[in-house]
């Protein structure tokens, strides 16, 4: 292995697949939610919106789907 490598030729290049990698999104999530998945992120030293994504992405490989039963008044 060299002592010493010369990167001043070396041509910096983007990620081309960066845009599919991941969507900007914007969602509003009540205070409790957040809190939650904040508390989560302590205990597991993740960012809370990585927790939230990987929750998510649980939910859509499993196409689990909501089971919700409104009262009517």
């Amino acid at each position: 292995m060299r002592k010493h490598y010369d990167f001043a030729k070396m041509r910096g290049q983007k990620n081309p697949y960066i845009r599919m990698l991941k969507q900007p999104v914007t969602i509003r999530l009540d205070r409790e939610t957040v809190t939650y998945f904040k508390s989560l992120a302590v205990k597991t030293g993740l960012p809370y919106q990585n927790l939230i994504n990987l929750y998510l992405r649980d939910c859509a490989s499993q196409q689990k789907e909501l089971s919700m039963h409104w009262r009517s008044k």
